[in-house]
């Protein structure tokens, strides 16, 4: 068979190939980005399918809109205005899971040789995805407070991208957090350049402690002149339930436009069952108390692996802590360390992590790893972390 030319510019998933290797018995994975099933509000979502069937069957089962169901898009809109984001029901779209929503915006903007900056590191997903339809991906260098904004803006003035990628709050993988001041400037950034930058948030609900800042979304009407040029992505894969495969995107109205133009070929809408349920839970007002169980448990977690790591791995590693998410990012220190053979030996002492150097669009450096505290107890932090120094 011929494929399309396109495949060659990219590659299947590190982190699924690794999956293949996660079936020996007893072996502790931190690898996964998946949130810990145990916490699911269980008895919320039944309540909320069970009404969604009961009051209203036929719509739920029958096809739907693309643009999305509209009780969901109206619930929507009140729960971003919890979050300082003002967004009529009619500028939201329902989008299966976030992905779609990064996947429509690759179909929508890009076309072969474009230039898009994204963090590095960045979600691996997202770098396939833009890859996918042709992009030239380029990193852009972060720290604990997220992209260095002097260097994106040397990046947007040298390569004039199509748009920019960010995952401001506790991103995947690096875990950090764009501060307040740097969101401001990269609105600023996105007014000066007329570039789109795409916020992706699907962790912002992951605090351990004092909330994080608000979105750049929340924040554009500080900045005039940038909220055209703001595509938000939110999610309740990682809040609520990432089987559900709710997302939804708010953006200018001709990309929302053309967004659902797309996803008219791909998928006609996403399922108006699963967006019934999601509208349902927001109307029955159980995700803050769900939300503290999720942030309590996380943030213990959190602090058991950063204790560990500092006893069992020493000076051999270097992290920031967290101050939400589900992810260390972390940095092997010895000279030439290579975390994907770091890797293998931790697979044979039954422990596994992803190897750091996908996540990087350019610019990769080998010694560099993610660790996921969100699926594994405290015991198993502490057992799994204690293999990780005997891998060494």
């Amino acid at each position: 068979m011929q494929f399309a030319a396109r495949l060659q510019n990219v590659e299947t998933s590190a982190i699924r190939e690794l999956f293949k290797l996660l079936g020996k018995p007893g072996i502790i994975s931190f690898a996964g980005g998946f949130p810990d099933p145990a916490l699911f509000d269980v008895d919320g979502i039944r309540m909320a399918s069970e009404h969604a069937l009961r009051d209203n069957p036929g719509p739920v089962l029958q096809y739907g809109a693309t643009e999305g169901w509209n009780p969901l898009r109206e619930a929507l809109s009140s729960h971003m205005a919890k979050k300082g984001i003002t967004a009529k029901p009619e500028e939201i779209i329902t989008t299966t899971g976030s992905q779609q929503a990064l996947d429509l915006i690759g179909k929508t903007m890009i076309d072969p040789g474009d230039k898009v900056i994204v963090e590095g590191p960045t979600f691996l997903a997202t770098i396939q995805c833009f890859r996918l339809y042709g992009a030239n991906v380029i990193g852009a260098p972060i720290d604990a407070d997220g992209v260095k904004v002097d260097a994106l803006e040397n990046l947007i003035a040298l390569h004039k991208p199509k748009l920019v990628y960010l995952v401001p709050t506790f991103g995947n993988p690096s875990g950090a957090m764009l501060s307040l001041a740097r969101r401001k400037r990269v609105l600023e950034l996105a007014a000066k350049y007329k570039v789109l930058v795409v916020e992706d948030d699907p962790y912002g609900e992951l605090y351990f402690g004092v909330p994080p800042p608000p979105s750049m979304l929340a924040m554009s009407d500080q900045v005039p002149g940038s909220r055209e040029w703001i595509a938000y992505c939110g999610s309740f894969s990682k809040v609520l339930s990432p089987g559900l495969r709710v997302g939804w995107m708010i953006g200018e109205p001709q990309l929302l436009a053309n967004a659902v133009m797309c996803k008219q070929f791909s998928d006609a809408h996403t399922s108006n069952l699963t967006q019934a349920i999601a509208a349902q839970y927001l109307g029955l007002n159980r995700m803050d108390t769900a939300l503290a169980v999720v942030r309590k448990t996380y943030a213990e977690r959190a602090t058991a692996m950063a204790d560990c790591l500092r006893k069992d791995l020493g000076d051999a590693i270097t992290f920031s802590q967290p101050q939400g998410g589900m992810f260390f990012w972390t940095r092997l220190t010895a000279p030439g360390a290579d975390a994907a053979e770091f890797a293998k030996r931790a697979i044979e002492k039954l422990v596994a992590f992803v190897p750091g150097a996908p996540f990087y669009a350019t610019d990769v450096d080998r010694a560099t790893l993610r660790l996921s505290f969100a699926t594994a107890d405290v015991g198993k932090i502490v057992e799994g972390v204690g293999r990780l120094g005997r891998a060494l």
